[in-house]
Order: structure tokens, then sequence, then C-alpha cells
């Protein structure tokens, strides 16, 4: 499991939660790998397929080296996955099948890149020859950073355009810093510019450049903008202030540690925090908000509480349903379960959420089906400060005007005879940072098969 710092020490700051493994605790803990004969978590768990046995392998040996350059082939950004995964990796490891605790694959994962870039080995890697070919990524989110990165190997001149003021995406805006340490995407963007990948931030398409420019001076232009539009809660009460999205909140104090703001436009400080999604997003908003001071922190859920153990209805080696307990919810967090918000009730402002209890009909095997209200169990729960943190549902209207062919909230990865291509969560839906890696992966090579050229 991974280690943290202390609650009261890393409550007070915006450092990495999470503590590094020793070396010689790494190679203990890969060495535990070895015993497995049917190693699940690189087919089936990892979307990149990360060769997950051979590096811990490397890793129990003591030779670090080798263990980056085997998953640097398959990972473009293992300091990153390695942060932020959700490691599925782990959900599929055969030490889980009878309830035992799986391999630390992603602590593993984050000793063995943190010490390639200690030593010096990861370096940039410019390409032998140009081809000519040029491509434009819009966005340089992980999906975009890939996409580009996998071009540019293959001698394509990539130019990435970024709305925001500095490369990252959702790695640098959206995930908190302490959870990923923003200097670790600035030291990535200096490799990519360093092999000749090329960055222009501040222009948003289809508001400062024309589509149809960046089409007519390149040979494609490959679109991986996210699935950013938040899912809204149109209940009464809605326009009430003090309510916001979870994105807005947590881009906020991100823009602030980066020198961007003075001051976080919605702040948790001296507030009661109800956060309503009980999902990465939503815990991502309990440890920002106890970071800057909230009173309290609520986060409310409408599904049943999962059970402690691997529910019998996600078997080994699917990715198992339990209840998952984050950084942030042991810092200080009331979290409630089978509960509908029914209206946010306020004068001018948000002074709380009215909501009751749900009752869920289950499956023979547990997972829940359907729900009902449980009368009588309707009260309110008092916020100064309401989060709406319920997923996202696609990309904005206006990127599909401006688009040809474009006739859904999702991008297409790939139309007939025009030069946009798409990848990652703009095609996909929202999902994780490892399956936008995957798929720019995909969406690169063949996008480089289109254009006549091999990865």
């Amino acid at each position: 499991m991974s280690e943290y710092r202390p609650i009261e020490e890393r409550r007070r700051d915006w450092d990495e939660v999470e503590r590094p493994l020793a070396a010689s605790a790494c190679r203990e803990r890969a060495q535990s790998c070895m015993a497995c004969g049917l190693p699940f978590c690189h087919g089936l768990g990892c979307p990149l397929a990360n060769p997950i046995p051979e590096t811990n392998a490397a890793v129990a040996a003591g030779d670090d080296a080798l263990a980056y350059d085997l998953l640097a082939q398959s990972d473009p950004f293992p300091e990153f996955t390695s942060r932020v995964c959700p490691a599925l990796c782990e959900g599929a490891c055969t030490r889980g099948m009878d309830g035992g605790a799986p391999v630390d694959i992603r602590a593993l994962e984050r000793h063995i890149s943190d010490a390639a870039w200690a030593a010096g080995r990861v370096r940039p890697v410019p390409p032998a020859r140009r081809n000519g070919r040029r491509v434009a990524v819009v966005g340089s989110g992980p999906a975009g950073l890939a996409a580009a990165a996998r071009l540019n190997r293959a001698g394509v001149e990539v130019t990435v355009y970024e709305r925001d003021r500095a490369p990252g995406g959702l790695l640098r805006y959206g995930i908190p810093d302490f959870k990923l340490d923003k200097r670790l995407i600035d030291r990535r963007i200096a490799l990519l510019e360093a092999e000749g990948v090329r960055f222009v931030c501040g222009a948003e398409i289809g508001r400062d450049i024309a589509p149809e420019w960046l089409a007519k001076r390149h040979d494609a232009v490959l679109w991986a903008v996210g699935a950013g539009v938040p899912r809204d809660l149109p209940i009464p009460g809605r326009g009430l202030a003090g309510i916001a999205f979870a994105l807005d909140f947590l881009t906020g104090q991100n823009r602030v540690l980066a020198g961007e703001l003075p001051e976080a436009p919605i702040s948790a400080k001296g507030r009661r925090v109800v956060v309503i999604g009980g999902g990465d997003t939503g815990s991502d908003c309990v440890g920002t908000a106890i970071r800057q001071g909230a009173v309290s922190v609520t986060q409310i859920e409408i599904l049943p509480r999962p059970p402690e153990a691997r529910s019998p209805s996600t078997p080994w080696p699917r990715w198992p349903w339990r209840l998952r307990t984050s950084s942030s919810h042991e810092e200080g967090c009331e979290r409630l379960w089978s509960v509908e918000s029914l209206a946010f009730e306020g004068e001018g402002r948000v002074a709380g959420v009215r909501v009751r209890d749900v009752a869920w009909s289950l499956s023979p095997l547990g997972r829940p089906l359907s729900q009902r209200p449980v009368e009588g169990t309707a009260r309110t729960i008092p916020a100064d400060l309401v989060l709406l943190a319920m997923g996202f549902t696609g990309v904005p209207e206006g990127l599909l005007a401006v688009l040809p062919r474009q006739e859904r909230p999702l991008l297409r990865a790939e139309t007939a005879d025009s030069p946009h291509v798409a990848c990652g969560d703009c095609v996909t839906g929202p999902s994780l940072v490892v399956r936008a890696l995957a798929d720019a992966r995909r969406a690169a090579d063949a996008l480089l098969a289109r254009l006549g050229l091999q990865g």
C-alpha cells in the first residue's frame, strides 16, 4: 500500500502526500511478484500493457536502469501515472485472488521513474531526421502530450496548441499539487521541447485560431481536448451563490499555487463544505477544502456504501468494487452514502442542501440496481459552499460546432476525407489517465499509417 506523510503535517501544505519507498523496500516488494505464474496485471489490468513482471524482476535484482528502459517502452510518462493512476494492475494482481494484498505496483513504478530521473537517465531523444510532415495537436493534457511525443519520435513536426497559460491540461490545472507536483510536468515539457515539440499556449482553437487555418498549414490536426463539460445538478436553488463545479474550484487553487492568481476565486476558508459526488474528483475537492481552511467537509454520494472487501459482483481479475478511502478522506471528512440531493436552500447564497436517504435494491451478487426514497428521512445539511463533483458529459457544444461532421457529445476518432482526428477523453468519454495515454498511442499510430509513415 502507498505510504503517506503524517496527516497533521500534510494538511498544512500542498506538497505531495505520498512518501517514496526506500530502495530496499522496493526490492523486497518487487520480489513478492516473482512467484506469480499468471500475470494478469499487464494484460487485462494495465491499459498500456506495461511489462510489469519484467520491470518488477529488474527492481528485485537491483537493476533500476533496466526497469526504466522496460517501462518506458509502453508508458510515455511513468512519473505521472505512478502518482495519479488508481492502479488497475493491482486489482488484477494474482495475490488478490483470495482477498490478499496485491503487489505495490504503482509504488514500484514511482521508484523506477524517480530513480531514472535522479540518475540522469531520462534524456531528450530527438528524431534522427524529419520527414516533412506536420501535425497540430490541440490540447496538452495526457493524451495530447503522449500523441505529440509519439509523432515527434517518428520525425513529424509537431506543434501543440493549448488554451491555458502552460501545458499539462488536467494534469496541471485539475489534479491537486498534493497528488502531482507540477514541477514534474515542467520537467517533462522541457524534455519534449528539447526533442523538438513546439508549444503554443494561450491560444484557443475556434476562438483565437480557426480550425481551418490549422488544417491548411498541417497535414493533420489531432484533437485531444478532453471531455470537461461537468454534469450539473438542476434542482431547486441551483442559482444560489456558493454552488460551484468541482473543476472550477480545483483549477482556481492550482492557479494560485502556480502564481497565476493572487487568491483562489472559490475558497473554502471558514466555510462548511458539502461535496456532491463520491469519485476521485470529489476526493480531490475534500483535500483541497481542508487545506484552504474549511470548517467542515461532508461528501455525499447517491450510491450505496461499497463493501469493505472485493464484491462478488467483480471477481478477480476484474477491477474490484469495494470501499476506497483516499488520503484526503483520512484528513477529515464525513462521508454519507445512499443520499439524494433534493434542493439547495438559502437566500442569495446557499446555506444548506436538502437531502433524503434512498434504499437500493441489489443484485444477487450485491451490485446496486435501482433506488427508492426512504420516507421520513428528509433533512438539511448545513453548507456555505457546495461543490458539484458528479463527473463529466462530453466536449463543449461550441467545439462541436466548429469541427466538421461532429454530431454527438464526443468527437469521432476519425472522419473520412477530413484532416481532423481525435483521441483521449474527447473520443472515449471521461476516463483514466492511463486509458487516455493508451488511446493517444492508438491515434498516433493510426495517423502515422495514414501519412504513410512508421512509428
